[in-house]
């Protein structure tokens, strides 16, 4: 069997396996020779469906090839291999196994040629993105993975009942550009745009994100707003109502991110922010805004993480991520400050960053298209972008009062991973041909125009001034935000409460009833599963992710033989 008729996602799945269960060097090994056998996969995988078949009377298309796919699929590879390097030494096997089948699950996602296949990917991105939540090992991260996971199960559920309605009524699962004119349609647009972190369920992302481990984060960025990025540049390209849900996004993003106080929390509306300009693209739907779209992404991938991981090296040595607890870091930490430097510039699209080379294509497309006011809007989002990721991280974390601390600098696997993203940003933004060439449709697009160029150093500069001009009103205090989130924690917590007494009262009820029959063998059933035995006692989320792992891996491995 040749490469090309083998799913790339599947090697990162196995990957995942035996890393859960390998140690030292081999484990080592694994981590950073599988993401680098996926990329070669992923890069010989031809367009058209190159792998197909029937399951459970349904035909399905494993893998099929697109300029578009193989671009998210090659990022989500360099991903994991960067990933990977950053994490090996410090995140546990648990936690590095179920990063690795979520990586898996995107490139499953980004080649399925079938709604079928694409909604299989896509639930195991939601579960092992949720085992990744959990590893963060605190309760805070307990309970936000668990309302994490209802969330995306529930948007899960919705996009299953478009793709069946869609079925249903067209005879087909085949992946193609739709618009969202019926019921089917809406679901499956709003399915997706759940994953996207879209109004009105964005703050999952924010709520969640933060409490993994400083690790997991750099995972969690990657691929869950991506994939809803590719998938809807695959279904709903031109889709009108995209646009305004897009401009939301950003500016929802920048409000949220200039009031918080929480470094990781800020970077995580940032991705929303960021997101937003993908979805504002795909839904001006043109060659060009396709092409924004999609190489955003690309980019984002790249100095997001680099960002996290930045912040995860802070969070490592010192064990605080509240703005108000850190500063004066660069003193001893001077690497992990020059990498989160170059990744804020990189997010503010500062030119000779890739920031630059990607979003201005989206607002050029804007222009081109004659919506002033989105391209208005988008421009006044840079600065916004630039005041909140651009000098608002870097300047609270590393650079305002000195906060005291001495902490080392990064580990060298963190630094040689920060380093190896820092120059992509750069490299990309220096020369972005090589990336313009793997977009979906040729482009002529040039970023350094005079004109442009002065605009956006205008732009940047000015508001970085304006940062600098009123910083007594930018300095956080220890202040919780509260966003759209709070009202389903709150009833959740409520229903849970009810529930727990309900059923408590009922087993009390039925245990008394069997004590009452059976005499003894009430007793000897009360003992089994009574609070201090065997089938009570509680597990620990590593080795309960494990299980979770080894059995839904185990079933993407049986689909695909049994497809094939």
């Amino acid at each position: 069997m040749s490469i090309e008729m083998i799913p790339p996602g599947l090697i990162m799945m196995l990957a995942a396996i035996l890393i859960a269960f390998s140690r030292g060097h081999m484990r080592t090994l694994i981590v950073l020779a599988a993401p680098l056998l996926t990329l070669y996969a992923v890069l010989q995988v031809p367009d058209g469906v190159s792998l197909s078949a029937h399951y459970m009377n349904y035909p399905v298309e494993l893998i099929e090839g697109s300029p578009v796919r193989r671009l998210f699929a090659t990022v989500f590879s360099i991903m994991a291999f960067a990933g990977g390097l950053y994490a090996f030494k410090t995140a546990r096997n648990a936690e590095l196994a179920a990063a690795f089948a979520y990586a898996g699950g995107a490139i499953g996602v980004a080649f399925s040629g079938d709604l079928l296949t694409l909604f299989i990917f896509w639930e195991m991105m939601a579960i092992f993105s949720t085992l990744v939540i959990l590893m963060g090992g605190t309760e805070k991260s307990r309970a936000a993975g668990f309302r994490y996971g209802v969330i995306h199960f529930l948007g899960g559920v919705i996009l299953m009942v478009g793709i069946i309605g869609h079925y249903l009524g067209t005879g087909s699962l085949e992946i193609m550009a739709m618009k969202a004119t019926d019921f089917s349609s809406w679901m499956i647009l709003i399915g997706l745009l759940i994953n996207a972190a879209a109004p009105p369920l964005s703050s999952w992302l924010a709520d969640a994100y933060p409490e993994s481990s400083a690790t997991g984060m750099v995972f969690l960025s990657a691929y869950t707003t991506k994939t809803a990025v590719l998938t809807l540049i695959l279904l709903f390209p031109g889709e009108k109502i995209l646009v305004f849900v897009g401009l939301y996004m950003v500016f929802y993003g920048i409000m949220y991110a200039l009031l918080e106080n929480d470094a990781r929390r800020i970077l995580s509306y940032s991705i929303v922010n960021q997101v937003g300009f993908m979805v504002t693209g795909i839904g001006i739907g043109t060659e060009m805004a396709i092409n924004g779209a999609a190489a955003h992404a690309f980019a984002h991938i790249i100095y997001k993480a680099l960002l996290l991981m930045s912040a995860g090296v802070v969070l490592h040595r010192t064990g605080k991520s509240l703005c108000t607890d850190l500063g004066g870091l660069f003193r001893t930490m001077p690497i992990t400050a020059l990498c989160g430097i170059i990744g804020a510039l990189a997010i503010s699209g500062f030119p000779m960053t890739s920031g630059y080379t990607t979003k201005t294509m989206i607002s050029e497309a804007a222009a081109l298209e004659h919506l002033p006011v989105v391209w208005f809007l988008l421009a006044a989002a840079s600065a916004g972008v630039f005041l909140h990721a651009g000098i608002k991280f870097p300047w609270f974390v590393f650079f305002q009062k000195d906060s005291g601390m001495r902490p080392k600098d990064a580990p060298w696997n963190m630094a040689l991973a920060m380093g190896l993203l820092s120059a992509f940003c750069i490299g990309l933004g220096i020369w972005p041909e090589p990336l313009y060439a793997m977009l979906p449709y040729e482009t002529s697009f040039h970023a350094y125009k005079a004109s442009k160029l002065v605009f956006y150093l205008q732009l940047l500069l000015f508001s970085g001034l304006a940062f600098f001009l009123f910083l007594p009103l930018m300095r956080r205090t220890r202040t919780i935000c509260l966003d759209t989130d709070w009202f389903y924690r709150r009833a959740g917590k409520a229903l849970a409460l009810r529930l727990s007494r309900g059923l408590g009262a009922l087993r009390a009820g039925v245990m008394a009833i069997l004590s009452s029959l059976w005499g003894s063998m009430g007793s000897g059933f009360d003992g089994l599963v009574g609070q201090q035995k065997r089938l009570a006692a509680s597990w620990s989320i590593g080795i309960s992710a494990l299980w979770v792992l080894a059995f839904v891996v185990a079933y993407a491995v049986i689909y695909y033989l049994r497809a094939m």
